[in-house]
């Protein structure tokens, strides 16, 4: 059982929110896999899908972020999965818009959902970090994550949600550059190898 996991806050109030972009990323997975129906789990929303052969458990905690880690480890326990089994979706200050990252283990940069999930589960597990820019001042960052994607940046945010989707499959077989490789080369050509930072003038 491989443990794919988005991170955002639950309700509506919060569904177009930067912050949100891991739960995205799980609600395209699900539906481009053809997932069982979400239901309630682990403090969470959990589906299970069959991708490439591999069994999977896509999981939303509804914890708020904060307390991430708690709908993790239960899920964790539950099916008894390494942390080589475990990927976090998780939006990245430090990345550009529209890029994406995948590594193993290191610093949280003060997400307060990693940090959670470190905190129950340990560090080294796999993460990976959607871009959606910084606001360009350290005092911006929590109002710029807890708001919407503009209209303008929707595309992007759903060809990214897309290209992980349909190479989720290497995820799951544990091939972590291909996937990386396969999502930038999609991104690439649909357009998106330079995203102008929301409100910076290009």
């Amino acid at each position: 059982m491989r443990l794919l996991v988005g991170l955002g806050n639950p309700g509506s109030q919060y569904s177009g929110n930067r912050h949100n972009i891991g739960f995205m990323v799980m609600d395209e997975i699900a539906r481009i896999h053809n997932a069982a129906p979400w239901r309630k789990r682990f403090h969470g929303e959990a589906s299970e899908a069959v991708i490439d052969g591999e069994r999977v458990l896509l999981l939303k905690p509804l914890t708020y972020m904060n307390d991430s880690g708690r709908s993790v480890a239960d899920a964790q326990r539950f099916y008894k999965v390494t942390l080589d089994d475990i990927v976090v979706f998780h939006d990245e200050l430090d990345l550009p818009p529209a890029k994406l990252r995948i590594k193993k283990g290191g610093g949280n940069a003060g997400h307060n959902g990693l940090r959670s999930i470190t905190a129950h589960c340990t560090n080294e597990y796999r993460r990976v970090r959607l871009g959606i820019g910084h606001p360009g001042d350290k005092a911006r960052v929590h109002s710029y994550v807890l708001s919407d994607f503009a209209k303008a940046e929707l595309p992007w945010v759903e060809d990214l949600a897309r290209a992980c989707a349909d190479s989720a499959g290497l995820l799951a077989k544990g091939n972590d550059a291909e996937f990386q490789n396969k999502v930038h080369l999609a991104m690439e050509g649909r357009g998106w190898s330079d995203v102008t930072r929301p409100g910076k003038q290009s």
